[in-house]
Formats: C-alpha cells, sequence, structure tokens
C-alpha cells in the first residue's frame, strides 16, 4: 500500500503546480505513512498509557480494548524510506519515476528492507534503474564486507548476548560489577548486531552492483555526543535532521526554538525505535546531553576522524573523551534494553547505590577471559580501519590480507553458538 500510494501521489505533486494541491497531495503521503506506521507500532501503547494515566490518579479503568497487532517486519524503515520519495519531489529535489517495478524495487530492495539503512530514492532509484555490469573488484569488497557482518553479529553479537539477557533479567540478584559489565557488554552486542546487519546489507548490494549510503562510521569512538549521533545509525539521524529539524527552523531561529527543535528530534528518535517508555526516555537523554554542546557552540567540533597517536596530547585528551563518551552512551543504553522504566531506574540505582563486587561467571560456564580478549582485538581492529568503514581488510600484502581473513573466520567460528540459533537481528523489532 505503501508503495502504491507514494507512487502515484508522488506524480501527481510532480504534474501540478497549485501550492495548495501539492500541499494537499503531500498530507495525503504523510498522514498515510505515518498513520499506517502509528496504527501497527503504537495504538495498543497509546491506549495502555491512557489507561496507565487514570491509574495514576486513582481510577482504574477495566476491560480495555487493545489489538495486540503484531507489528509488520522493518515497517519504521520502509516507511521512513518512501515517505522520503514524496517529499523529496514536494522540494524540488527529485523527479518521480514512471516505473512502478523500480520504485517498488526501491522501497521493498531485500538487503535492506527489514533494518536498514534508510536509502534515498535520488541514490537508490538510478541504480535500479541503470543497466548493471559485473565488476570484480566491487564483487569482492562486498563479500569482505559480508565477512566483517557477520564476524560482528555471530562472534561479538550473538556471543554477548546470552550474558547480556542473562544480567538483564536477573540484575536484583546480580552485584553492581556485574550490572556494568552487562552495560558494556550490551553496547557492543547492539553495535555488532546493527552494524553487523548494516555492513551484510551494504556488502550484498554492492555485490549486486548497488552502492548503499554508510549506517555507522565507528560511533565508539566519539569524543562527544554530537560526534557519536554524527556515527550511529547515520541513515536515520540524517533523516530526521532533513525531514523534521531543517523544515521546524534547525539551529537557525532564536535559541528557545532551537532547544524545542532539538528535542523534538531526540523524542521521535526515541518513540522510533518502539512503543515504550524507556526508549521517549532515552529520547529525552540524549537531548539532554547534547545541549550543553549546543549552547556551547561546540556540538560541530571533531568532524575528523580520530587519531590517538598524533601526539601525547592527543592521546590523553581524546582517550579521556571517548571514555567519558562512552560511559554516558552506556547509561542511556540501560534505558534502551531494559523491558520497562521501573526495570531502568532500579537496574541504575543498583548499579551506582548499591556498589558491591564479585566475579561473573557464564551461564554456560564459559570461560570469561575469552570474551574480555575478543573484544580488546575488535577495538584494536576497528580502529586500524577506521578511516574507511566500507574496506574491513585494507592491508597492502596479499599474505596479511589472507592472515586476517584467516583470524576472523576461526574467531567467528569459535565464538558461534548452537544456542544462538533463533536469535535475530534487534533492530527487525523496530
Amino acid at each position: 500500500m505503501s508503495t502504491l500510494v507514494d507512487f502515484y501521489v508522488g506524480k501527481a505533486i510532480h504534474n501540478t503546480d497549485d501550492d495548495r494541491k501539492r500541499k494537499n497531495l503531500l498530507w495525503v503521503s504523510i498522514l498515510f505513512n505515518i498513520g499506517l506506521l502509528g496504527f501497527f507500532k503504537y495504538f495498543d501503547f497509546f491506549v495502555e498509557s491512557f489507561v496507565g494515566s487514570f491509574s495514576f490518579f486513582g481510577a482504574d479503568i477495566v476491560n480495555v480494548w487493545t489489538l495486540n497487532i503484531i507489528l509488520p517486519v522493518g515497517i519504521s524503515f520502509y516507511t521512513f524510506q518512501t515517505l522520503s520519495y514524496t517529499l523529496d519531489i514536494h522540494k524540488g529535489k527529485l523527479k518521480p519515476t514512471n516505473d512502478l517495478l523500480a520504485f517498488g524495487t526501491y522501497v521493498a530492495f531485500f538487503p535492506q528492507l527489514v533494518a536498514g539503512p534508510i536509502e534515498r530514492a535520488s541514490n537508490l532509484l538510478p541504480q535500479l534503474e541503470a543497466i548493471k555490469k559485473f565488476k570484480y573488484q566491487q564483487v569482492v569488497q562486498g563479500m569482505k564486507l559480508v565477512l566483517w557482518g557477520l564476524f560482528k553479529k555471530v562472534a561479538i553479537a550473538d556471543s554477548l548476548a546470552i550474558m547480556v539477557d542473562d544480567i538483564f533479567t536477573n540484575y536484583e540478584v546480580y552485584p553492581s560489577s556485574t550490572l556494568v559489565l552487562g552495560t558494556v557488554f550490551f553496547a557492543f552486542q547492539i553495535y555488532g548486531d546493527f552494524s553487523g546487519y548494516s555492513d551484510i546489507a551494504i556488502g550484498t548490494s554492492k555485490m549486486l552492483g548497488i552502492e548503499l549510503m554508510s549506517n555507522f562510521k565507528f560511533p565508539y569512538f566519539s569524543r562527544s555526543i554530537a560526534e557519536f549521533w554524527r556515527r550511529w545509525h547515520i541513515s536515520l539521524s540524517t533523516w530526521f535532521r532533513d525531514y523534521l529539524y531543517i523544515p521546524l527552523g534547525g539551529s537557525r531561529v532564536k535559541r528557545s526554538k532551537a532547544v524545542r527543535n532539538i528535542f523534538a528530534i531526540f523524542l521521535v528518535s526515541g518513540l522510533w525505535h518502539g512503543a515504550n517508555w524507556t526508549f521517549v526516555v532515552w529520547g529525552l537523554y540524549h537531548a539532554l546531553l547534547f545541549l550543553p554542546l549546543f549552547y556551547l557552540n561546540v556540538n560541530r567540533n571533531h568532524l575528523e576522524n580520530i587519531n590517538l597517536f598524533a601526539s601525547p596530547k592527543n592521546f590523553l585528551n581524546d582517550s579521556v573523551k571517548i571514555v567519558i563518551t562512552f560511559l554516558l552512551v552506556i547509561i542511556g543504553w540501560v534505558f534502551f534494553r531494559s523491558e520497562t522504566l521501573s526495570d531502568s531506574l532500579l537496574y541504575l540505582q543498583k548499579m551506582f547505590f548499591e556498589f558491591s563486587g564479585g566475579a561473573y561467571e557464564h551461564p554456560l560456564g564459559y570461560r570469561m577471559i575469552d570474551y574480555f580478549f575478543l573484544l580488546l582485538f575488535f577495538i584494536c581492529y576497528e580502529y586500524r580501519i577506521r578511516k574507511d568503514e566500507r574496506r574491513p581488510f585494507n592491508f597492502k600484502w596479499k599474505s596479511v590480507r589472507f592472515a586476517a581473513y584467516t583470524l576472523v573466520v576461526f574467531l567467528l567460528l569459535l565464538f558461534y553458538d548452537d544456542s544462538m540459533n533463533n536469535r535475530s537481528f534487534i533492530y527487525f523489532q523496530f
């Protein structure tokens, strides 16, 4: 339905010069897409929140009617993707296609349909309409990205998932030191899971002759929250920047409205991730972290790639900034990962105010030291390839590249766990 509506609405917007009609047609697209997304994703959430607000004042409502809707896989991704098409046509940035098959392929392009990156029609549609030629180097680069994505998904994300699930499910019985470990592990789990999928999608597309946009650029090497958001889930953050933040006035309005705009994009970003107050608080938390940088006019600092070893001063300053930013990010991940808002607050309370230590034992009895070495290797290797996220095996010598392939495949097989066979990618649920 989204495909058909936006295909014909896009053509209608382009074929009329009447501004009022163009605007009305655009609203048809917006209301249809957001309405569809809101119905499937947020109907039960708003009903339950409405009922909860009455309970807060002592009035209990019984026999609440909810739909228990099964969320269509990837609806948040393809809704934003198809909506950007009509928005760009309305702005005059894009001409509509007359090829329904090409447009349908753009909306439902299988490598990135269910978890992004959220592509723009201006990038993807011309590639789908062009005649493809086999390019050996493009296929090779695609296979390398797929291998690195599988490593991040299987060796990093899935191997950490069983410990993260155990710690967050049983946080009440674990010491605070274990809760800290759980937040760190979840930070790497979600990064390995989502960026791993993005690498697989980008690599698969590259083998088909299609270039998708980058979705991650080593976010855990960020030196501020602003830099983190320029490097994390880039296709979503740039979507909100172009279609929400800038239309609201961006930062080129008086300070109070600019603050409103900042809160708007982070609040919507939180809600986009799921119909739960934990995601709302996660978004607002990042807005509060971003505001001081905006007021100090340093939110555009650190646009360049990090180089820790440029000088001793660089190493010290940047290392401290990276650690502080990472700590702030993982506090936010507690809200993101917890089932309820009360769970997240209790988790943080125990982690910060009920300090206790104790060794954590893997639920399946595996050696914990192996996972620390795995993460150390991962961090060092990510730093090695930080200048180009699309070339994970960019070594000059063939022997070194072969050794890198061998090591990555070995670690992938070593940390593969049969018990994780049924685990899907985290962002499939969004």
